[in-house]
């Protein structure tokens, strides 16, 4: 069901688990929110489909209801293997949830249907055309013919953001700082039919290749590889045919597996600490403040995030310099400081060596040291949280996960 957009107080460009998050926020405290957004869910969107435990704790703040997405997979451990073939497996605790896995095919459906049902009116199959700032907030014309007025404006339209093009806060000849390329398979019969598996491949390196299991034999599979000029579609799509070719991958999704449709391919924008976060009276979340973690690419947690922390610093009723400056603050908290060790990390992994030395290091730690990696691997706790004391409290790598007090069957 379409809606008529109506002036709102707070407009959302973007309908992705960045945009709804903070509509769902903003619609129960009671502010009239509008969501735009160029597609007609449920829409694919070209992603891994991985739920760390940030993005489940954030999820499980706006009780999101996860019953409601048919492909969510829990998932209890990660294999890793090392570019010389060693492979570790890393169990995640049992108290929660830490890990899952849901297609952004019903996951976003899902999510914009809780901002629907918190209040928030949605515009659907429809773009943003521009959007300027005027004394007051923004004015936002859209492609067919509507416009709408606001106090204040969210930008979570993704990558290529119409509204950071429309503002002029688009950095010359941006593309992103990694390509991902993926592609759903079923009738898988190997140990990836059940087991996440992470494949540190040498010619890969930062990046990996990945099988992420849903429900009935079927897996995302794809891989992720830091944008350095060197790879382009063509060269994407042979290196894509030589890894399934692998035996090691091969035999991860046994002899009777079919790829489904066509393959996909995205930028993923990783650089939070340069972007501009705010003009006026318009905040930048998700993918369209490039907040993806740039050591594994992962953006679904950092969007909601953001998303929940542009909301936060709205309901402040501030003036809008002082609501940016509040919504930078946040971001800066929280994302910065962790940004830069993930960074820092990336160069390790570069190394096959590197990697090689880290996934042994993880074998040879014992059960405690395989469980607290894999925390650390799926956000249980902010990356960089050994060298930010603020950031400390009493349950460090002992919290529960996401809905530790609700049975599951």
């Amino acid at each position: 069901m379409n809606e008529r957009p109506t002036d709102s107080d707070v407009v959302i460009v973007g309908g992705g688990p960045a945009g709804s998050a903070a509509a769902i926020v903003l619609a129960r405290a009671g502010r009239q929110v509008t969501i735009i957004d160029k597609a007609t869910f449920p829409r694919d969107k070209c992603c891994g489909d991985g739920l760390t435990t940030l993005a489940l704790r954030e999820l499980e703040h706006l009780d999101f209801k996860i019953d409601d997405v048919p492909s969510f997979t829990v998932v209890p451990s990660a294999l890793l293997r090392s570019p010389r073939g060693r492979e570790v497996e890393v169990p995640l605790p049992e108290n929660g949830l830490y890990a899952a896995v849901a297609t952004r095919l019903d996951f976003d459906s899902a999510l914009l249907r809780q901002a629907r049902a918190a209040g928030a009116h949605i515009h659907e199959a429809c773009s943003l055309a521009s959007a300027t700032c005027v004394d007051g907030g923004v004015e936002i014309a859209l492609d067919d013919g509507e416009s709408i007025r606001a106090k204040h404006l969210i930008a979570a339209d993704g990558m290529w953001s119409a509204t950071r093009r429309s503002l002029g806060l688009t950095p010359n000849g941006y593309r992103g700082e990694w390509h991902a390329f993926r592609q759903y398979a079923e009738g898988v019969s190997g140990p990836a039919a059940t087991q996440l598996i992470v494949w540190f491949e040498k010619d890969l390196l930062p990046g990996y290749a990945w099988s992420f299991p849903l429900p009935d034999g079927r897996v995302n599979i794809g891989f992720g590889v830091v944008r350095d000029g060197s790879l382009h579609g063509a060269d994407m799509a042979q290196l894509w045919r030589d890894l399934l070719d692998r035996p090691h991958i091969a035999n991860a999704l046994g002899s009777n597996y079919k790829l489904v449709d066509r393959h996909t391919a995205w930028p993923i924008p990783a650089r939070i600490d340069e972007m501009t976060l705010s003009h006026g009276s318009v905040l930048f979340v998700g993918d369209a403040a490039a907040a993806t973690d740039v050591l594994t690419g992962e953006g679904i947690g950092q969007a909601l995030l953001t998303g929940r922390l542009a909301a936060e610093a709205l309901l402040s009723d501030q003036s809008a310099h002082e609501i940016a400056r509040r919504y930078e603050h946040s971001v800066r908290d929280e994302l910065f400081a962790d940004h830069r060790m993930s960074q820092r990390l990336g160069k390790v992994l570069k190394s096959p060596l590197g990697a090689e030395l880290a996934i042994r290091t993880v074998g040879r730690s014992g059960s405690w040291g395989r469980r607290n990696f894999a925390r650390w691997m799926f956000e249980d706790e902010p990356r960089a949280i050994a060298v930010t004391p603020r950031r400390w409290h009493r349950r460090l790598f002992a919290q529960p996960g996401a809905w530790a007090s609700t049975p599951r069957s």
